[in-house]
């Protein structure tokens, strides 16, 4: 079975602690959508509570159980509900992949005073004062906890900088003394190191270890089956390749995870590949803006070129491919939401192909209802079945023409195969080969369309192949009659 990733939450989701308790109730109808892994958000205690999304972490030990931040539940809900809903994706047949924030912390229960000097917020590198003392909020020692589960406290010393100075209500990105900016992070901004809050310090040996006992206890707890990484840009490349090994060799299980470097430069990405010896897959940020420029580009966009520099084509075995999500939405820091009408067209390309692992989005399977934007509907759910029934096989490319590409899979034991074309302009016609084991079945399009040609079943002739059908602007896909 073809692994197909849904990222099980998007931005705007009510704040009603109900998120956990609707994930369960769903789960038998997303494996039925052929849905075999879910990344749900992030299931700790936010700095804004009940309002937080996630990633502003306060207490990664606080699952939803203790009276922290004004509230008991996250945003999703219980502790208890988020196990009982990671048990019912289980029941299901349906891995979970959890989001793991462990850049920075928000939401500081003490602020402390500290030697710090600020920096060069365009070269991180530079600095642009003389020693200060701040007020900076650094200490958490989560007393609605308790020291339940673990008694550590985070102070000054786990951090390396912040952004506030409490004392003189000065925003500027302040760097401890004594401290050092990690050298192997993303070089935006000279270094990248510091993104928010807090900046957690992974030189210090007491803040690695209590990390690797929470990523113990919380595997322990939950039974998660993998990661999603947030951030890892701004984390020194060696923490998560350690992190991971250890978590595989305490739990014996694979634990697949995808890391989020944002960044669209290919050789970027392959460069945090061999640091961390392909430990995890990375989203392809690259493949998305060429679906943005692709879907912008008013039909003059070159489709032969779409999957230039992506992550996909340079290594498909760690790419895990998307068309949009929380952080491209509408409204959000990332925004690159892809137009409604290619989406069709970008989900064919994820979906229907061999390399990578697709990653689809909850806003486009369920909406978005802050942005009055519907669910995909139909297309999307027929593209997903293909994926699991049809997408098998060798694949044939024909990536060769300004408008008008495609490519057809042969077919193998596992499913049938089929042929995909897609245009971004006028509609036409492509001749591609599906294989000679075909010779004389009759081929339908599957996706609902008002193009006549396109809506014509094709005949496979001797050589293996026929000349399929596209309308304008839009994907079609051709499978064998049954």
């Amino acid at each position: 079975m073809n692994k197909t990733i849904l990222q099980y939450f998007e931005w705007y989701l009510p704040d009603d602690a109900q998120h956990w308790k609707r994930a369960a109730k769903d789960a038998k109808h997303l494996a039925d959508m052929g849905v075999t892994d879910v990344w749900l958000p992030p299931a700790y205690k936010g700095a804004d509570g009940i309002h937080d999304v996630g990633y502003g972490v306060y207490d990664t030990y606080d699952l939803g159980e203790f009276n922290q931040k004004g509230s008991v539940p996250t945003k999703y809900g219980t502790k208890d509900e988020y196990i009982a809903a990671v048990k019912a994706f289980h029941k299901a047949g349906i891995g979970v992949l959890a989001d793991i924030v462990l850049d920075h912390r928000i939401g500081a229960d003490h602020t402390e005073w500290v030697e710090a000097e600020t920096v060069n917020p365009e070269n991180r590198d530079e600095i642009t004062s003389d020693e200060q003392e701040i007020k900076a909020y650094t200490l958490f020692d989560f007393p609605g906890r308790g020291g339940k589960y673990s008694q550590f406290v985070w102070n000054a010393t786990c951090f390396k900088g912040v952004d506030f100075d409490a004392s003189t209500d000065d925003n500027k990105i302040y760097k401890f003394i004594g401290k050092k900016w990690s050298r192997n992070v993303d070089k935006e901004t000279g270094n990248f190191d510091y993104l928010m809050g807090a900046d957690i310090d992974f030189q210090a040996p007491y803040v690695t270890e209590e990390l690797y006992r929470w990523g113990e206890w919380y595997l322990d707890t939950v039974g998660m089956d993998g990661f999603r990484l947030d951030a890892v840009k701004h984390i020194t490349s060696r923490f998560f390749e350690g992190w991971l090994t250890n978590l595989r060799e305490k739990s014996g299980k694979e634990l697949f995870t995808v890391g989020e470097y944002w960044n669209a430069e290919l050789p970027i990405l392959l460069e945090y590949l061999d640091n961390v010896h392909n430990s995890m897959s990375l989203f392809d940020v690259g493949l998305h803006f060429n679906f943005f420029n692709a879907a912008n580009a008013g039909g003059n966009f070159d489709m032969a070129h779409l999957l230039d520099n992506s992550l996909v084509q340079a290594r498909p075995e760690n790419a895990v491919t998307f068309v949009d999500n929380h952080d491209t939405q509408p409204g959000q820091a990332l925004e690159s939401f892809i137009p409604a009408w290619f989406k069709p067209l970008a989900y064919a390309v994820i979906l229907l192909r061999e390399g990578g692992v697709p990653c689809v989005f909850y806003g486009d399977s369920a909406g978005i209802p802050h942005n009055d934007i519907p669910p995909m509907g139909e297309p999307l759910e027929i593209l997903m079945k293909l994926r699991q029934t049809h997408a098998y096989g060798p694949q044939h490319d024909y990536f060769d023409d300004y408008n008008i590409v495609g490519w057809t899979r042969e077919g193998s034991e596992e499913g049938p195969g089929l042929a995909a074309i897609l245009s971004d302009g006028a509609g036409g016609e492509k001749y591609m080969y599906v294989g000679k084991q075909h010779a004389g079945e009759t081929w339908v399009p599957q996706l609902p369309t008002e193009d006549a040609a396109a809506n014509e079943p094709v005949v496979i002739d001797e050589e293996g192949g026929a000349t399929f059908h596209v309308p304008g602007g839009a994907v079609q896909v051709y499978t064998k009659d049954s």
